[in-house]
């Protein structure tokens, strides 16, 4: 029987009807494949996955398929977001055997974990060049009877190069440099001319379709601008927030962005919405806007943040993972409209919409439109004649009329789990937007999720939980919760300045370094060495849809170092460092937050100390814009054991700004334009 109905996954929820008799990935599901010596069908996907619903409906509903795999394996449901060191091990023997890999992710294994065949979608009917899943079943069924000897070895040999993918930031020329070579601004200075060669410039971002934010990359070229003055990359940068912002996959009536679009003009989204995206470009957008205050990046923030706030915050404050793609079976059904639907709910004002938004009778995608901003609202009201202020006020009036006529079509699913990496990611967004905007409800919302993790995705005793849902917490922690986390405590130290919050980093990164460091190659692993469940532990390195937790957490040493005074944390972020820089240099699209932590040692690192009655005040107005390389602490008293930068520093009768790089310090001073002179 299907064993998915206790489960609190959505994705796995959606198969508990299934005739399939799914498992969860628990022991049973092994011990019963031992048993009775059946191969294992592990399915991977996620809630928001369209081609995932299609082979539900396609195949798993479908009971002569559901009796061919019930008879003949042991299958095993996996939602990728609730178990990611799965899907990890399972996405790369699919791409060593087929050079490609994507969701739906169907991997064949032998009863002891190791995989044999892995492939993505196939229909119910050869097609499209892929043979039909009853073929795929039954060709892999009667190898794993007549041949196993075979399957066995392939097996071996797939495991061999998915743990030699381990290896690989090992076996690098780099090795053979020296540190004042790699820890030098050439290094990112190739990364961003590396960038500048895939730079779109017709429509901003990198590369062709489909078309991701790449925010990651677009966080590094604005740090690296800043030191130097690249013009190129500063540029590149708006100009990609722009096209990003008026096109398809950014929702023009109820904010918040789409994952990516399947055409390079970001024209056509794919639709789902997930949590992490609008964290990492709420994050680049607020340092965007730290950086040169446009309104347009105001608004999107605003927009977005509000979008979070009414369709991805749960009751407890914690945030929701993701909205469905399809609604009523159809991809995109929510969000697009024909012109005659808009004509008839704005009437004398549908014109100037329809301009703006290039809404035409034919559509720009399957007979609808998607809403983007074709064209400038004052050139639309000039040819209407119309004054721009009228224009901008019927505008919004539209916007939210069409926006509530949408709120009463059919949804599409939520996601509702909370996933403790991609909450982190959005409480650190929170506090970027704070420094942005200054909106007080944006650090509350903020503290409000800290403490919503604290009180539900915390074991007492100290450790973290992956996901939780209808009050109950489960899988340990991996390194990308761990490492974000970590991070958005030391957000919150920025926004607060409450010690408390470097103290619970510090307590973090203790625990990372004794469970996941692997000390050969000061490299850690995804898994902690406490979880056993898993063939082998792995480490990921490259920026996926989120950032590398490796990556991450050599940022979080390159801070802690400087705010506690731990300087054996520095060298391990430069350990970590040294062996990847020829593949950031490489590959530098896959590698940006590893590029921002090369930034952290190229270029000097600056830390600014504040120390008196209006210390909390002043770091938070100076922290407006947007300084890279540098650390911030405020404290009203000074003078604070445990904390070198407070140290030796008592507050005197007016508050001092201590403004230090390359641990040589200028002499305090008491008011901002001053210290920003220095920085």
């Amino acid at each position: 029987m299907n064993q998915l109905q206790h489960e609190t996954s959505p994705y796995l929820l959606q198969h508990a009807n299934n005739p399939v008799e799914w498992y969860p990935w628990k022991p049973i599901a092994f011990e019963r494949a031992r048993r009775e010596n059946k191969p294992i069908l592990v399915s991977i996907g996620y809630s928001a996955c369209h081609w995932c619903h299609v082979m539900e409906h396609e195949s798993f509903e479908d009971a002569e398929t559901a009796a061919f795999m019930n008879a003949h394996f042991i299958n095993i449901k996996v939602d990728r977001e609730e178990r990611p060191d799965v899907d990890q091990i399972y996405m790369e023997a699919c791409q060593i055997m087929n050079g490609n890999g994507g969701w739906p992710l169907n991997c064949f294994l032998l009863p002891d974990g190791r995989p044999f065949f892995a492939g993505t979608y196939f229909p119910p009917h050869p097609a499209h060049n892929r043979p039909a899943w009853l073929q795929v079943l039954n060709n892999l069924y009667h190898a794993y009877r007549d041949r196993y000897a075979d399957v066995v070895q392939q097996a071996e040999q797939l495991m061999e190069n998915i743990a030699s993918g381990n290896q690989v930031f090992r076996k690098t020329e780099l090795l053979e440099q020296t540190d004042a070579v790699v820890f030098s601004p050439v290094l990112p200075q190739n990364i961003c001319f590396g960038l500048q060669q895939r730079f779109d410039t017709t429509y901003g971002g990198f590369g062709g379709a489909p078309k991701f934010p790449g925010t990651m990359n677009l966080s590094f070229l604005l740090d690296y601008q800043h030191y130097t003055g690249e013009e190129a990359a500063r540029d590149h940068v708006h100009f990609s927030l722009r096209k990003m912002i008026g096109g398809g996959i950014y929702d023009q009536l109820g904010g918040g962005f789409s994952r990516y679009t399947v055409d390079q003009a970001w024209l056509v989204p794919h639709f789902e919405k997930m949590l992490y995206d609008n964290a990492l470009l709420l994050s680049v957008l607020a340092k965007a806007y730290r950086q040169e205050p446009q309104p347009l990046y105001a608004q999107t923030i605003a927009e977005t943040l509000a979008f979070v706030a009414r369709e991805m915050t749960s009751s407890e404050g914690g945030f929701y993972a993701a909205l469905d793609a399809d609604s009523e079976g159809e991809e995109g059904r929510f969000y697009v409209w024909s012109q005659a639907e808009i004509d008839q709910q704005l009437g004398p004002r549908s014109p100037l919409f329809c301009q703006v938004y290039g809404v035409s009778p034919a559509g720009n995608w399957e007979g609808h439109n998607i809403l983007w901003r074709a064209r400038e609202l004052e050139e639309v009201a000039a040819e209407q004649g119309m004054d721009a202020a009228t224009a901008q006020t019927q505008l919004a009036d539209a916007r939210g009329q069409l926006l509530k006529v949408r709120d009463q079509r059919i949804r599409p699913g939520l996601d509702d789990k909370h996933l403790l990496s991609w909450n982190a990611l959005l409480i650190s967004a929170y506090c970027h937007a704070y420094h942005a905007l200054g909106e007080e409800s944006y650090r509350q919302a903020a503290h409000r999720a800290v403490q919503f993790v604290q009180a539900k995705m915390t074991t007492p005793t100290g450790e973290l939980w992956h996901t939780y849902k209808a009050g109950k917490a489960q899988y340990q922690g991996f390194l990308d919760d761990y490492a974000d986390w970590i991070a958005a405590l030391l957000d919150m130290y920025t926004v607060t300045f409450e010690l408390t919050f470097i103290d619970q980093a510090v307590a973090f990164t203790e625990f990372v370094l004794a469970n996941f460091l692997d000390e050969s190659d000061n490299l850690f692993y995804f898994t902690s060495a406490t979880q056993k469940d898993v063939p082998l532990r792995r480490k990921e390195m490259y920026d996926n849809a989120v950032p590398s937790g490796n990556a991450t957490m050599a940022l979080n040493l390159q801070q802690l170092a400087v705010l506690v005074g731990r300087s054996e944390w520095a060298e391990l972020a430069r350990a970590m460092l040294k062996p990847m820089t020829t593949s950031i240099e490489r590959y530098p699209t896959a590698f940006g937050r590893w590029a921002r932590a090369a930034l952290y040692e190229a270029y000097p690192t600056r830390e600014v100390v504040i120390i008196g009655e209006q210390a909390v005040r002043m770091a938070l107005e100076l922290q407006k814009k947007h300084y890279p390389n540098t650390v911030f602490m405020a404290h009203s008293q000074g003078d604070v054991a445990g904390y070198p930068l407070l140290a030796g520093r008592p507050a005197q009768a007016e508050t001092l700004i201590y403004v230090c790089q390359n641990f040589e310090c200028q002499l305090p001073v008491s008011n901002i334009a001053d210290a920003r002179a220095y920085l």
